[in-house]
């Protein structure tokens, strides 16, 4: 992620089983899914399956958030806005380093025909925050 990066204090929740994508729906409402990341490096990753919602709101408008909360103390998060760049994904090769970390074939949950990308996030703004840090 150039210019804005994730600060060290947040990079372990990157690690996180879950974060919450937020896409804009055509409506001009928000759309929030749950959905599994890959930290690759220092940044954020989703495998997105291109007949999902999400995907058509990314291609119509690449505004995103994505919000990760750390379970073990609610009062840290992280949350990464900016714009949505989406990626083919070769031979499913990303998908299939997501599977491993969760223990299974993502493409058992995609209809026959479908395709998948990586959604990266070009930042333009990073929320770190630890309430009882700042206590």
């Amino acid at each position: 992620m150039a210019g804005i990066a994730i600060p060290d204090t947040h990079l372990d929740l990157l690690d996180a089983d879950t974060a919450v994508l937020a896409t804009i729906g055509p409506d001009g409402r928000p759309q929030l899914t749950a959905v599994w990341l890959l930290r690759d490096g220092d940044e954020p990753k989703v495998s997105l399956n291109t007949s999902r919602r999400k995907v058509a709101n990314l291609r119509a408008n690449p505004a995103v958030s994505l919000f990760v909360l750390d379970p073990a103390r609610p009062t840290r998060y992280l949350e990464v806005r900016g714009d949505a760049e989406l990626a083919d994904d070769p031979g499913n090769a990303f998908a299939a380093r997501v599977g491993e970390k969760y223990h299974t074939d993502l493409r058992a949950y995609d209809a026959p025909g479908t395709e998948r990308v990586v959604l990266s996030i070009r930042p333009s703004q990073v929320h770190a925050v630890d309430l009882a840090a700042e206590a």
